[in-house]
């Protein structure tokens, strides 16, 4: 990544529900703007560490409560790249249900995707995004998602997946998630189906640029 950033980075912040889309949003347009100087940042990277609860403890953690996140790292390091300073992110285990004891050097880039469940539900947060986007989605559509992905990905089973859906991630969207939607600037429904609103966005992230004197 480019070490060399002079202008303050743009930051995108992607929300919704799990399995709303976000990912594939936030590549979307990651990829309509490839060759600029981009990166995408995961919420999910910022879970708490755990080293010191035992595996029967971790998988009775609420993660899709906002204080299963160390949000306050999240802001700091958030802070850090906009304003033009390297940072040392955390890396987190899904399988282990939490951080390894590795970390991933994170340059600054121009252009800042972060993407996660809860990034709206914190004012100091939102107010580090220049452009707060939510991501729309059925339900059912999500749940589906979510069954595939944690099975295929994260090693989960079909049962521990649809009960953690019930017990947690529901009822959690519909207290947490879904009432930050009001923060968003666009709200994007279907998700990463949704065209019409990632060239929106993407046009307004190269209208951004030129404005910086960037030539496009």
């Amino acid at each position: 990544m480019n070490s060399q950033v002079k202008t303050r980075p743009i930051i995108i912040g992607v929300t919704g529900g799990s399995g709303s889309g976000k990912t594939t949003v936030s590549r979307a347009i990651y990829n309509e703007l490839k060759g600029k100087d981009i990166q995408i940042i995961t919420q999910d990277t910022y879970y708490n560490d755990q080293a010191n609860m035992t595996m029967a403890e971790r998988k009775k953690v609420n993660y899709d409560h906002p204080l299963a996140f160390d949000t306050d790292l999240l802001i700091e390091q958030l802070a850090a790249l906009r304003n033009n300073q390297a940072i040392e992110m955390p890396v987190y285990d899904y399988k282990k249900y939490t951080r390894t004891n590795k970390t991933v050097h994170v340059e600054p880039t121009e252009i800042i995707i972060l993407e996660g469940i809860l990034i709206l539900d914190d004012e100091r947060l939102r107010d580090l995004m220049d452009i707060k986007v939510y991501v729309d989605t059925d339900d059912d559509i999500r749940l589906i998602r979510r069954i595939k992905r944690d099975m295929n990905e994260r090693g989960r089973s079909l049962d521990s997946v649809i009960n953690q859906y019930l017990a947690t991630v529901k009822p959690m969207f519909h207290q947490f998630i879904e009432p930050t939607k009001r923060y968003a600037d666009l709200i994007v429904p279907e998700g990463g189906e949704n065209h019409v609103a990632i060239d929106l966005l993407t046009t307004k992230v190269r209208d951004i640029l030129v404005k910086r004197g960037h030539t496009l």
